[in-house]
């Protein structure tokens, strides 16, 4: 797989406040990169140095080879991108947007007309290309400023918070769109919605006060919680305590937990591995009938925390 994004030492600083402090890390073709991180992480500051918007105090970019510092026309060139907010001239209409964006990226005639049709085709704003944008919805607004983002077809997206203000429906199509596009791009979306980390992304960087503190799928970020591969189980016509101690004398069972309404318990296992087949055969040795069992994958917004404010995990 080709590098399309790479990071070195990447820092900005404002005074003494360290906005970016030593970012490293890189994206490759296929890949799409959700950056998480809390309010005033770092994520847009880190965003803003990769599209050249703002120079760094130390490190390096390159996007598509091309260094922000030395070549800045040619990563322009070669990225798309969706700043926070999606800002776009009021008056204009989306069809004058973006026609007028495809002018600055050097299109015209025929291919400008097919940019701009192809543009709005995908980010589903066709319906309204010809009302002003004063007077679009923030979810019409964010997708204006996602075809604009998309209209050159380029090999990079930076798209910051690009389901931000839309409603479920619309923020369907946007995951499409993107999941569409990832095959021959390499994308990185700044987000704070955790549930963009399994419709979208197939690797995640979690960064706080400026640095890294998470780089892996989200597999390996689910894996992180104290709920992987915990299971929930209730069995019927058995007392709880009966079914609690039973549950506690199990070998690979570390702790058991009673859900409230009657509703089981929740078990964890003690080597962290799935346990679910294990359980239900012990279970169904004992001769009692399972109402119901299921394995969890992780709790992410426990793990954000947990990488997010240094807060330790619950000993289980």
């Amino acid at each position: 797989m080709t590098l399309r994004i790479e990071i070195e030492d990447l820092a900005k600083h404002f005074g003494a406040i360290k906005a970016v402090d030593g970012v490293s890390f890189s994206v490759k073709k296929g890949e799409v990169l959700g950056f998480l991180g809390p309010n005033g992480a770092g994520k847009s500051t880190t965003m803003k140095m990769i599209t050249g918007f703002l120079a760094p105090t130390r490190g390096t970019v390159r996007v598509c080879g091309h260094d922000v510092l030395t070549d800045p026309i040619s990563v322009k060139a070669s990225l798309g991108y969706l700043p926070e907010g999606a800002p776009a001239y009021a008056d204009m209409t989306p069809d004058g947007f973006l026609r007028f964006i495809a002018d600055i990226r050097g299109l015209s005639g025929a291919d400008k007309k097919r940019a701009v049709a192809y543009a709005a085709d995908r980010a589903q704003i066709k319906t309204v290309m010809f009302q002003p944008i004063e007077t679009l919805s923030k979810g019409y607004k964010r997708r204006v400023g996602l075809a604009q983002a998309i209209l050159h077809n380029p090999p990079v997206l930076i798209l910051d918070e690009p389901t931000d203000g839309l409603d479920p429906n619309q923020k369907h199509e946007v995951r499409t769109l993107i999941n569409d596009m990832a095959h021959d791009k390499a994308i990185i979306i700044s987000t704070h919605i955790l549930e963009e980390v399994n419709a979208m992304c197939t690797r995640n960087v979690v960064i706080a006060n400026g640095q890294i503190q998470f780089d892996g799928t989200p597999i390996q970020l689910e894996a992180m919680s104290d709920y992987h591969n915990a299971v929930c189980v209730a069995v019927a016509n058995v007392d709880s305590n009966a079914f609690s101690a039973f549950l506690n004398n199990l070998q690979f069972i570390a702790n058991v937990e009673l859900l409230t309404s009657n509703r089981g318990f929740r078990v964890y296992p003690a080597n962290g591995q799935q346990i679910t087949v294990e359980l239900s055969q012990a279970i169904r040795g004992n001769g009692w009938e399972i109402d119901s069992l299921y394995a969890e994958n992780g709790r992410l917004d426990e793990v954000f925390r947990t990488i997010t404010t240094g807060s330790l995990r619950s000993s289980i």
